[in-house]
């Protein structure tokens, strides 16, 4: 089993929905874009029966270089959480939603 690639996914909506694959592809770019302007804004994202994407903040810790061992401060960052809404848990694991 290997990941979907954008590609694949382009392909595969453009199929069902009977659309050309550039428009598909113009679809999903200003979702991904709205998305990351959204949470680098610090707002939350929330697609009903999907999920919530939300922007969160790592405060600077120490930690060991990984080759190394050496100790280091790993910088502060900000990074984007997805949180799975119940229907897509449940469809993951089988259940009827």
């Amino acid at each position: 089993m290997y990941p979907m690639t954008g590609n694949e996914l382009i392909e595969k909506l453009s199929a069902e929905l009977g659309m050309a694959k550039k428009d598909v592809k113009a679809i999903i770019d200003g979702l991904f874009d709205a998305i990351g302007d959204a949470a680098a804004r610090g707002d939350e994202i929330a697609i009903s029966g999907f999920g919530k994407f939300q922007a969160r903040h790592s405060a600077a810790r120490d930690g060991r270089h990984p080759l190394t061992g050496e100790p280091m401060t790993i910088k502060a960052a900000n990074r984007i959480a997805f949180r799975p809404a119940k229907a897509l848990k449940d469809k993951l694991n089988g259940r009827s939603v």
